[in-house]
């Protein structure tokens, strides 16, 4: 793969080899972020899960103290009583039966979470084709699948981000922007690795956290020791 140019006098400013501390990591992050916008930093964690056995899974979700750096716009399935009330807790859409086809035939997916009553599960179910591949199910592990759709949708506004094992075992999720001060995003960091390790599944044997890498959206990723993790 050929890296542009900025990509590799980036690359330049540290050891590719190396393991960091989360803090030294997170400064050399922010200094690899040199595109023309606010870059994403996202963290991609390589478990010893083995996520083809139903007991090595992880999913769940936790709130970044300092957000993600961007407004997350919702979907809520709901009806009735539960749809004023999503509507009053600030959902972006709110529908039922009636997004079905939208979503199916016409491709709209101006979203980017989708919370369900559980009563709405049967209708948003017949969109798993599309929803699924896209990580957009809604989830109970992932609090989307609740009744307390207010809490739902003030987490998620707050900062909440889903984690989950993707085919080759590792979770990639964003920590924040490249505009954020190291100690936001070392605190948004130690939340997520905190949450991951306490969803370690008790099937796995031997090292969980495989490794742990940090990049900007455009940039080289930056290795952390592993061990310090834990």
């Amino acid at each position: 793969m050929k890296h542009g140019k900025k990509y590799v006098e980036a690359a330049k400013l540290y050891d590719k080899l190396a393991q960091y501390d989360k803090d030294e990591a997170i400064g050399l992050v922010k200094k690899l972020a040199v595109a023309k916008f606010d870059e994403t930093i996202e963290a991609h964690i390589r478990t010893g899960c083995d996520g083809r056995h139903a007991d090595q899974q992880i999913r769940g979700a936790v709130v970044l103290p300092h957000g993600t750096g961007k407004t997350a716009r919702v979907l809520v399935f709901a009806k009735n009583a539960k749809a004023d009330e999503a509507q009053a807790a600030g959902a972006d859409f709110v529908g039922a039966e009636e997004l079905v086809p939208k979503i199916q035939n016409e491709g709209w997916l101006d979203f980017d979470v989708v919370v369900a009553t559980p009563d709405m599960m049967g209708v948003v179910g017949r969109l798993g084709r599309v929803l699924g591949p896209k990580g957009l199910m809604p989830n109970p592990k992932a609090g989307t699948v609740t009744m307390d759709v207010t809490k739902a949708i003030q987490d998620i506004k707050a900062g909440k981000i889903e984690y989950r094992l993707d085919k080759t075992n590792i979770i990639h999720v964003p920590i924040g922007k490249a505009s954020f001060t190291e100690e936001q995003l070392a605190d948004n960091f130690q939340t997520l690795i905190d949450a991951i390790n306490k969803a370690r599944p008790s099937a796995v044997k031997g090292q969980f956290l495989k490794s742990v890498t940090l990049s900007p959206t455009m940039g080289p990723g930056v290795k952390l020791n592993t061990a310090k993790l834990v």
